[in-house]
């Protein structure tokens, strides 16, 4: 294929968003910005509670906060430019914008994957190995599971982001998306996208099974170990720990499965637009929630914190009154 000319090579883009009705964009604002005011309310306050309570000081909640400034980033990397994008007539995003947005998506999303998976383990060590728990599961141990997934997301981002910008683009600069992401630009590139195509399938097939694949043994064997456990009551506890996991973990993966199936068998761009707002907006907003709400170690150390904070607010104000009666004692009124 001949070299394009610089002149007519594109160096922005149009995204076309969710939907292109304009009487539906300011209420899909509002929409929005409540799911990301939720988003960063519930993840900010869950690695608060889990920093100021040192009951909660523990593997398993160590690799929650992990996920949760994950997802902070996550949605964080997508939302202002959509919410920017409802309010504003002209779409537009710079090459690199674009290029860098991507970068980072990718990079959060398969931090995501493998954090996943380490909290998978986690509960497998827990429940099946209670007895070697804390060798196992050491300090040391826990923060090379917490590192490994950002340095695999962020240098496999990279790659596929050179990849991308060693593309060139000199058709249509519209784009049938709310986010930046690679499929739908690689159908613009007038290059041939043979490397960045096999690139990515390979990388998100790699990643997606690894991870999946960690995430399945570890729930079979604790499942088996479950099974084994005589106490109803053990058995509804072992439940619990790692019940609300499992439905993270349905969620995030069974959406995005089901976009990369919709996207390869060239269905609907609009079906797949919406499924995708799951796991870049729901899936987050929803974490703390499925994570924190459902436990009773969260839940009884927020009423700790909240009953420590109203008992300081007590004190607070007995001594304000006390000052108060000291400076102006009882006397004749003139």
């Amino acid at each position: 294929m001949p070299r394009q000319n610089n002149s007519t090579r594109v160096t922005e883009f149009i995204l076309l968003g969710l939907t292109e009705r304009p009487e539906l964009q300011y209420i899909l604002f509002v929409v929005f910005l409540a799911i990301y005011m939720l988003t960063l309310l519930g993840n900010v306050g869950t690695i608060i509670l889990i920093r100021l309570e040192p009951c909660l000081h523990t593997p398993m909640y160590f690799f929650l906060t992990n996920l949760a400034f994950v997802d902070v980033c996550y949605s964080s990397n997508a939302t202002p430019q959509m919410l920017a994008n409802f309010l504003s007539e002209r779409k537009t995003i710079s090459f690199a914008g674009y290029c860098v947005q991507c970068y980072i998506f990718i990079a959060l999303l398969l931090t995501e994957f493998y954090m996943l998976a380490a909290m998978a383990y986690d509960r497998y060590v827990a429940i099946c190995n209670p007895l070697h728990y804390s060798v196992k599961m050491s300090w040391r141990v826990c923060i090379c599971l917490a590192t490994f997934p950002s340095i695999c997301g962020f240098s496999d981002g990279l790659l596929q982001s050179i990849l991308t910008f060693h593309l060139s683009f000199c058709r249509s600069n519209v784009i049938n998306h709310f986010y930046c992401a690679d499929p739908p630009l690689i159908k613009l590139s007038c290059s041939d996208p043979y490397v960045k195509e096999h690139a990515m399938i390979i990388s998100a097939g790699f990643n997606l099974s690894v991870s999946l694949i960690i995430i399945l043994i570890s729930c079979a064997f604790i499942l088996a170990t479950i099974l084994c456990i005589r106490s109803a009551e053990g058995r509804k506890k072992a439940f619990s720990t790692c019940g609300s996991h499992m439905t993270a973990v349905t969620l995030f993966y069974g959406t995005l499965f089901y976009v990369y199936v919709r996207t390869a068998t060239d269905k609907s761009v609009e079906e797949s637009k919406l499924i995708a707002v799951s796991y870049t907006f729901v899936s987050p907003a929803l974490s703390p929630l499925m994570y924190s709400l459902r436990n009773r170690d969260v839940k009884a150390a927020l009423r700790k914190v909240l009953r420590r904070n109203q008992l300081k607010t007590m004190a607070s104000n007995a001594s304000q009154t006390l000052l108060i009666s000291v400076k102006w004692p009882c006397g004749r009124i003139h």
